[in-house]
């Protein structure tokens, strides 16, 4: 028998994250990961969206960045079979950091070791039951079987999560009949990648750059001229059904190009293949009772480059409202805010990646119509900005409890350079212990009075900024602003309602 805070079952990016996240918070979390290794079969190429800013939040962006091999590619991404270029675009809404699973897990699992996280490879969940006061988990574990009891348990299992099933929690959606095969790959001497980033393929001619579309699937190419190696990717309609952990060969790459353009495209080295499917299922609840769920386990997105950022995102919001659960302060209803606030957001990128497959799924005129209608709206630069942030998930506004917020309320705090009596530094640096802030940027010590019973729970700081948002911020860990003061509102008034947010927040003093 072992005793536990948070069970965390599942070692990928969203548990390695969620372990992390408690132990700033003061929280000792036991992670349970089946496999005994971590797998070797390509999954997510790489980090994009909010996460990347959270990241550097927390000072963990540069470590991250110092890990690709690659060069940072050009910020134009793909979206339901036309692209989203912001090349032209000084300030992209929508950046991406080329950086496979492999290594993102490594790192992660290298941070969650720096602040003590006990995770055990080889020991996989059997059994859950619960009750009012604490979870019992039922472990098959390299030495035999054992229970370990939680006061809370998190399943960060996957697509075929076992807590979500053992939890009773639907899982409501669809499956598309698509395989989809991404690699990228060496090109024989024979290919040429043209100077706008087509191929020149021998006894076939010139495969244009970007998509193309035939009667039988949908093909891609990214390529650079001067690149070592290229992207590909093709979509076919299959009914056969894939083993997850089958990887995939050049052979199988090659077969589906064949296929799809009438083609063997010659390859060379493969540095990355994967396969895989797309549904779009989201869990009707992220808590059952001591039960929670996060990333896959809770939402299966059907499109590309969103999963990492959305599960990511889910550890960051969740850890530090158990920690205030399991520190004894958090204020009624807390915990609940989880759910509230996360499936808004799995439901918002729901909505970008349905409209994905509407887009590329299409293959009459009036398909084609779309998506040139779509693609000629993203040459304005408003829309553009629109998609950009929609698909980051940087555009997500939490719902507040109660009347008349400031319009900053519910949104990612923005990373304001602050001039303080110690020097200049910044928001994400202030982020960095993963704790609440109050940032009081005008001459009001009527907020720092009113703040001064939470001290202990929260960071109280002085500054001044260029072209300051509001009076005041109140900055939850996850990045999140809480409350923020109007720019001269009373001072009776904004304390009072800097109190209410303390409490309803933070807890009572």
């Amino acid at each position: 028998m072992t005793d536990a805070d948070v069970v965390i079952v599942g070692a990928g990016p969203a548990g390695l994250m969620l372990a992390a996240e408690l132990c700033l918070a003061g929280v000792r979390p036991l992670v349970l990961e089946r496999q005994p290794h971590r797998r070797d079969t390509p999954k997510a190429g790489g980090l994009g969206g909010q996460i990347l800013e959270l990241l550097r939040y927390r000072g963990l962006l540069e470590r991250f960045e110092a890990a690709c091999t690659g060069p940072v590619p050009a910020p134009r991404f793909p979206f339901g079979g036309v692209h989203l270029d912001f090349t032209r675009l000084a300030d992209p809404p929508l950046h991406a950091l080329p950086l496979p699973q492999q290594p993102l897990e490594r790192l992660l699992e290298e941070r969650a070791g720096e602040v003590g996280v006990d995770l055990r490879r080889g020991h996989e969940v059997t059994g859950v039951s619960q009750d009012d006061a604490a979870v019992t988990v039922d472990v098959r574990g390299p030495d035999g079987p054992y229970q370990v009891i939680a006061r809370y348990l998190v399943g960060c299992d996957g697509a075929r999560s076992r807590v979500r099933d053992r939890a009773g929690i639907g899982f409501p959606g669809t499956t598309y009949p698509e395989v989809n095969r991404l690699a990228q790959v060496t090109l024989p001497d024979a290919v040429t990648v043209l100077g706008d980033g087509g191929l020149d393929v021998p006894g076939f001619g010139t495969i244009r750059p970007g998509f193309t579309r035939t009667d039988h699937g949908l093909f891609g190419i990214g390529a650079s001229p001067g690149s070592q190696a290229v992207s590909l990717y093709t979509i076919e309609d299959e009914s056969a059904e894939y083993d997850d952990d089958a990887p995939m060969t050049v052979s199988e790459l090659q077969d589906s190009i064949r296929r799809v353009l009438g083609v063997r495209l010659p390859v060379g080295e493969a540095l990355r293949l994967s396969r895989f499917t797309f549904k779009a299922r989201q869990a009707d609840r992220y808590r059952h009772g001591r039960i929670l769920l996060a990333g896959d386990a809770a939402h299966l997105f059907p499109a590309t480059g969103v999963a990492l950022n959305a599960g990511m995102l889910d550890a960051v919001n969740l850890a530090w409202k158990l920690a205030a659960d399991l520190h004894g302060w958090a204020p009624a209803g807390l915990l609940d805010t989880y759910h509230g606030e996360r499936h808004l957001a799995g439901a918002r990128t729901m909505v970008h990646t349905r409209a994905q497959v509407a887009l590329r799924r299409g293959h009459d005129a009036a398909a084609e119509a779309l998506r040139e209608v779509f693609q000629e709206l993203l040459a304005d630069e408003q829309p553009l900005r629109r998609m950009g942030a929609l698909v980051a998930g940087s555009d997500i506004r939490y719902p507040m409890p109660g009347p008349g917020h400031h319009p900053l309320a519910g949104t990612f705090a923005p990373d304001l350079t602050l001039h303080t009596d110690q020097g200049i530094t910044g928001v994400a640096e202030l982020m960095r212990p993963a704790r609440p802030i109050l940032l009081v940027l005008a001459d009001r010590p009527d907020l720092c009075r009113a703040a001064e019973a939470w001290r202990h729970r929260v960071d109280i700081h002085t500054a001044k900024t260029d072209q300051r948002p509001a009076d005041a911020l109140l900055i939850r860990p996850d990045a999140h602003i809480a409350w923020a003061a109007t720019v001269d509102e009373p001072a009776d008034t904004a304390a009072h309602a800097l109190r209410e947010a303390l409490t309803g927040w933070f807890g009572t003093p």
